[in-house]
């Protein structure tokens, strides 16, 4: 079995550490740059390339795949897994194993493909999520599906964080339960239903600005739905790209809350340049 990783963040590492534990060991990890991380603009190596030293792994980094000379094209190759890459793979990439490439998706294609599945269905208040493998081509998510899992619990309460390393760890084991199978032609795709298809947006600074306005009648109980897109708001887009408000002219982050007799009430604040507090902040 020859096979290249493409990934970037820790989503990915969770799911190549897990992967090399098994005996799946790639060739080679493809990932993005080292990239300027914090306010002191650290030079920081991704995680998946932390993890291929870490394993003697090879490791490529082109700044665009398009414009790079590509080192694996004349490499013999089962296949390809691909899991928060965040570049477009060409599809002359995509064909260069004889068996293809396999996508790695946080959600239950066809239902939000795109950049933001996890963040999104915490907003649209999901009661269940999970993971899809599929064969990539040159559409966003769109190829046939190799398999699907749903995480065996509700994720109405959870934060992106939480859920974020659920889902990579699910992905992880569907992976290697699924790659036999796929390797002895044991499994047929199937083709995803386009009636079904829904799409996610990457989230900007902008989308988790809270209006104190909004926050205030969420807190005093005048509006249970705005207490709940709010409390929504600050489990799906913390840590990035952060939620705020404004009080008294001073930006503050809003870490944590919850939905108690109607209302919002904050657990966790962060002063703009301060560290962060538990808070019965009240607008």
């Amino acid at each position: 079995m020859k096979f290249v990783f493409f990934g970037t963040p820790e989503f990915a590492a969770i799911i190549l550490e897990k992967l090399i534990n098994a005996g799946y060991v790639p060739e080679a990890v493809v990932c993005n740059p080292d990239r300027p991380v914090g306010r002191k603009k650290i030079i920081t190596p991704p995680p998946t390339k932390v993890l291929a030293e870490k394993y003697g792994i090879k490791i490529h980094q082109p700044e665009t795949l398009a414009n790079s000379k590509f080192e694996i094209r004349n490499s013999k190759l089962d296949f390809f897994v691909v899991a928060a890459y965040s570049q477009i793979i060409p599809k002359e990439i995509l064909s260069i194993p004889r068996l293809g490439t396999i996508g790695v998706h946080p959600s239950l294609l066809p239902k939000y493909r795109g950049s933001s599945p996890i963040q999104s269905a915490i907003l649209n208040g999901d009661e269940e999520t999970g993971v899809s493998l599929y064969l990539m081509d040159d559409k966003m998510d769109h190829g046939q599906i190799l398999s699907q899992r749903k995480l065996e619990f509700p994720i109405s309460n959870f934060q992106f964080s939480i859920l974020y390393q659920k889902l990579s760890e699910l992905s992880a084991d569907l992976l290697i339960e699924t790659l036999p199978k796929f390797l002895n032609s044991e499994i047929k795709p199937l083709f995803q239903d386009e009636s079904q298809s829904t799409y996610t947006k990457k989230f900007t600074t902008e989308d988790g600005r809270v209006d104190p306005e909004d926050l205030s009648a969420a807190q005093n109980g005048a509006s249970l739905e705005k207490a709940i897109m709010i409390e929504r708001k600050i489990r799906a887009l913390n840590p990035e790209p952060g939620v705020f408000t404004f009080i008294n002219e001073k930006r503050v982050k809003l870490l944590e809350a919850k939905i108690s007799k109607g209302k919002i009430v904050i657990i966790k604040t962060q002063i703009e340049g301060k560290k962060p507090q538990e808070s019965s902040m009240v607008i």
